[in-house]
C-alpha cells in the first residue's frame, strides 16, 4: 500500500506482524509539526490579539491548533462551575417548568449576542466568547436573591459579589490541575471577569489595572449581557403569566413593534409567534445599536489601538442615548411587574431564607461542612469557606441541604 498525493494517515505498510496483529497506523499530526494557530488576519487595529496576551500566572507551551484565548474558552466551558449553571436560576427556579431561562442558557445567549457584535466590530470573538461564558461562573443558586443574601451576611467584610466570586472560581477553586490551582486563564480572559458591569453588577476595584477601560471585547460582553437580560426576561414572564400584551402598552416602543408583527401575520396565527418576531426584532435593534454607536465612537474619537481604548475614561462599546433610553424602560418595566411580582418575591424571600439559614449553621457548627472545605478554612477562613461552599451550590443542591439541615422528619439513610 502506498502512500496517497494528499498524504495518508497510514504507512505504506499495513500488514499483519509476524504474531498477527495489525500495526498501528502513524498519522501525520503525530510526526509533522503544525505552524502556531493565528488570529492576526481578521482583527481590526483596536482588537486585542492572542499573540499579544499578557500570559498567564503558570506560563505553558503554545497549542498548534488554538490561539491563547481559544484554549480559555476550552477550559471554561469544561469545567464544573460551568455545568452547574444548568441547575441555577436566572429568574424562575427551576422546578418552576424547564421552559425557563437558567443561568446555563443565560451565559450561551449572553455569549451569541457578544459574538455576534464581535464579529461586526472586527473584535476578538474568541476573546469575547471566553469572558462571556464566565462571568457569571462564581453566581449564587437561586439567582440574585441568594447574592443578595450572601451580601448581606458579608456586609462587614465588604459584601458579596458574584464577579469577584467568578474570578475566585477560575484563579482558585476549579481543579483541573493537581500542581497549580484553578484554570490558569490568561490576564486579558481573567480582566474581563473581573470588571464586568453591568446594571446587575458592582464590581470591585480588584488588581487588574483598575483605572483603565477593559479590553472593547469585555465591554462588549457587557452590553451583550444587558441585551439578553431584558429580553430573555420579557420572553419567560409572558410564558409564565406574569404580564400580557396589554401591559407592554406601557412601554410605547415595545407596544409599538408588538403591534406591527401581530399585524404582519394572518388573523389565525397563534399569538406566540408574533412574540418570536417581536422580540427578535427588538434584540436586532438593541444589537445594530450597538455596532453603529460603538464605530461612530472609535472612528470619531481615532481609537486605532488597545491602547487607546484601555485610556478611554468610559466604556467606547455603548448603546446610543436613544436606545440606551429605551432599554431603560423596558428595564424598569420589568422591576415593576416581573422581578416585584408576588410570585417571584415569594420565591426570592423563600431563597434569601435557604441561603441565610445554611451560612449561620454552618457558622456556628463548621464540623457540618464537607471535610474538604473543613480542611480549608484554616488556610482561606471559615466566612470565605462557607461562601465557597454556598456559592457553589445548585437550586436544588442548596434545598436539599436545607431539608436535611432543619426538616425534623427527613431522613435519609448513609
Amino acid at each position: 500500500m502506498t502512500n496517497s498525493p494528499g498524504g495518508s494517515p497510514r504507512d505504506a505498510d499495513d500488514r499483519p506482524t509476524a504474531d498477527g496483529r495489525r500495526r498501528v497506523p502513524t498519522f501525520a499530526a503525530e510526526t509533522a509539526p503544525l505552524p502556531l494557530c493565528s488570529d492576526e488576519v481578521t482583527l481590526a487595529a483596536y482588537a486585542t490579539r492572542s499573540a499579544a496576551t499578557r500570559g498567564r500566572r503558570y506560563p505553558i507551551k503554545p497549542d498548534p491548533t488554538r490561539t491563547e484565548f481559544q484554549r480559555d474558552r476550552d477550559r471554561i466551558i469544561h469545567c464544573a462551575a460551568f455545568r452547574k449553571l444548568e441547575y441555577k436560576t436566572q429568574v424562575y427556579v427551576i422546578h418552576e417548568g424547564d421552559y425557563y431561562r437558567t443561568r446555563l442558557t443565560h451565559t450561551l445567549e449572553v455569549s451569541q449576542i457578544a459574538r455576534t457584535v464581535a464579529r461586526r466590530l472586527g473584535l476578538n470573538q474568541d476573546l469575547t466568547e471566553a469572558i462571556a461564558l464566565a462571568h457569571d461562573l462564581g453566581h449564587t443558586p437561586f439567582g440574585h436573591s441568594g447574592e443578595a443574601a450572601l451580601r448581606k451576611l458579608l456586609a462587614d467584610r465588604g459584601g458579596f459579589e458574584h464577579n469577584r466570586q467568578s474570578l475566585r472560581v477560575v484563579e482558585t477553586l476549579e481543579e483541573r490541575h493537581h500542581e497549580i490551582p484553578g484554570l490558569n486563564l490568561t490576564w486579558e480572559v481573567r480582566e474581563g471577569i473581573a470588571k464586568h458591569a453591568t446594571y446587575f453588577d458592582a464590581p470591585g476595584p480588584g488588581d487588574y489595572e483598575p483605572d483603565l477601560s477593559p479590553s472593547l471585547e469585555a465591554q462588549v460582553c457587557n452590553l451583550a449581557d444587558v441585551i439578553a437580560y431584558n429580553h430573555h426576561d420579557l420572553d419567560d414572564a409572558l410564558k409564565m403569566g406574569l404580564v400580557d400584551e396589554v401591559q407592554l402598552e406601557q412601554v410605547g416602543w415595545v407596544g409599538s413593534i408588538w403591534r406591527e408583527e401581530r399585524a404582519g401575520l394572518p388573523a389565525d396565527v397563534r399569538p406566540k409567534f408574533a412574540k418570536y418576531r417581536a422580540l427578535g426584532r427588538m434584540m436586532s435593534l438593541a444589537v445594530e445599536d450597538v455596532v453603529r454607536q460603538t464605530l461612530l465612537t472609535i472612528e470619531g474619537e481615532g481609537l486605532d489601538g488597545v491602547a487607546r481604548i484601555r485610556a478611554r475614561p468610559g466604556p467606547a462599546a455603548a448603546f446610543s442615548p436613544a436606545m440606551e433610553a429605551r432599554q431603560s424602560e423596558l428595564r424598569d418595566f420589568l422591576y415593576e411587574n416581573v422581578y416585584r411580582h408576588p410570585h417571584v418575591v415569594r420565591m426570592q424571600t423563600k431563597a434569601e431564607r435557604f441561603v441565610t439559614r445554611l451560612f449561620e449553621l454552618y457558622r456556628a457548627t463548621p464540623e457540618q461542612l464537607p471535610v474538604k472545605y473543613q480542611r480549608r478554612i484554616a488556610i482561606d477562613g471559615l466566612e470565605t469557606v462557607i461562601t465557597d461552599y454556598i456559592s457553589g451550590m445548585t437550586d436544588s443542591f442548596c434545598m436539599q441541604e436545607y431539608i436535611r439541615a432543619f426538616e425534623p422528619t427527613y431522613y435519609r439513610p448513609i
